[in-house]
């Protein structure tokens, strides 16, 4: 499997969480992917999702269904 390039990805974090550094960064600006990572370790670890299961997930969790 081919990894994506997230070199270009610009993250941020949630305006809620208080500027700290325990947060999960979200980037959106890649083309057919979100990449998501841990605050604490920006230079770790990076989970990615299609638009499409991103808003899935997003969805659920705004319905509690998740």
């Amino acid at each position: 499997m081919i990894s994506p390039d997230l070199s270009g990805a610009e993250f941020r974090k949630s305006s809620l969480s208080g500027g700290g550094n325990d947060c999960v960064e979200v980037a959106t600006n890649l083309p057919g992917l979100i990449a998501v990572r841990d605050s604490k370790d920006p230079a770790g670890p990076m989970l990615t999702f299609s638009p499409m299961a991103w808003n899935n997930f997003l969805t659920g969790i705004r319905s509690e269904e998740i």
